[in-house]
């Protein structure tokens, strides 16, 4: 009965030591997926939002200089159209029509003084500078009906056709409307000349320039377009108090009025490309891992560049052990690493 004691502490003894030495491969992992490391450039971008419409250059306004009626409306905004294509019909206002009426009277009084001053002439009963002034009369009212003619005043109605392929931008008259002088009635836009009007911070003005690359992207989704900066304005925006920028893109790649968001690639920056979310950021300064030996081993960044996708960073790192992309925000120095399913 005595002896138990004594054999308790050497079982005791021999559990403790068993304990010390925990295997490897019990010890706490973390579950990564990993990518090599390279050196290269990524493009620094300004994010700019803007809306498609047609540029100055490719639209066309339709107006008449007479005042008058829109007595047929053939169009809708919005709607393609085609070169020679109907829109509407016009009639010049009875106003119009009587001044026309009126040049016309006025040529052939002009022409019958003239006649009449011709035969005084003749017969020396008139002397040549009055000759001149009769045929300055006759020049000066044929300009005029020809004037009136060309607004279509001489007309009773005019049917305006599409100049070019493109869409009706702007209607602004309905059927039966009547119109004042130069009042615009409708605009024309050709197919391939709309451009996105984009605002920047008058900060990154310097780094714009015409000619680079830009990423259009619409903000209902969908994919991107390729384009490119056209003209960087050289003053604000009196309302938005940006600086406008023009980019091209292909044609028939948005339509007028739709809005969208621009990233124009500016300077190239260099260093090791990385993804996005291979940096951590969080617990101090920017650091990220690389697999050394199945373990993880820290190394200090610092971020030149930052993306959705990926990051432009420098610091020494080693292109023969790849860096870890998925769970490094969950590792630390010296874990040991498992590749992620």
């Amino acid at each position: 009965m005595n002896r138990l004691p004594f054999l308790a502490l050497p079982l005791l003894t021999l559990t403790a030591c068993g304990s010390a030495d925990q295997p490897a491969d019990t010890q706490p992992s973390v579950a990564v997926t990993t990518t090599s490391v390279t050196q290269g450039d990524l493009p620094e971008t300004v994010t700019a939002y803007g809306t498609a419409a047609p540029s100055l250059s490719g639209v066309q306004t339709i107006s008449f200089a007479q005042p008058g009626q829109v007595t047929a409306l053939l169009v809708t905004p919005g709607l393609a159209v085609h070169a020679g294509q109907k829109l509407l019909t016009f009639a010049p206002a009875a106003s119009a029509r009587a001044s026309y009426a009126q040049a016309l009277n006025a040529l052939h009084a002009a022409q019958v003084q003239e006649n009449s001053t011709r035969q005084l002439l003749s017969q020396q009963l008139a002397t040549a500078d009055q000759m001149a002034q009769a045929s300055k009369s006759v020049a000066d009212a044929r300009a005029s009906l020809q004037g009136l003619s060309a607004e279509g005043a001489g007309q009773a109605s005019t049917t305006v056709t599409a100049p070019f392929d493109g869409v009706i931008a702007t209607l602004t008259v309905a059927q039966g409307d009547r119109t004042q002088p130069s009042a615009p009635l409708l605009t024309v836009a050709k197919g391939g000349a709309l451009i996105v009007t984009a605002g920047i911070d008058p900060a990154q003005r310097a780094r714009v320039n015409p000619g680079q690359s830009v990423s259009v992207q619409r903000l209902t989704g969908g994919a991107a377009v390729t384009g490119h900066v056209l003209r960087v304005a050289g003053a604000l925006d009196p309302k938005t108090r940006l600086v406008s920028v023009d980019i091209a893109f292909p044609a028939g790649a948005l339509m007028p009025g739709e809005a969208v968001k621009a990233q124009i690639a500016t300077r190239p920056v260099h260093g090791w490309v990385v993804p996005h979310q291979a940096v951590v950021t969080a617990d101090g300064p920017p650091h990220v891992f690389q697999d050394v030996g199945g373990k993880a081993h820290q190394l200090p960044v610092t971020v030149l560049l930052s993306t959705d996708k990926s990051d432009v960073v420098s610091g020494a790192l080693d292109t023969a052990r790849p860096v870890v992309v998925d769970g490094a925000y969950q590792a630390h120095d010296g874990d040991r690493l498992r590749r992620g399913q």
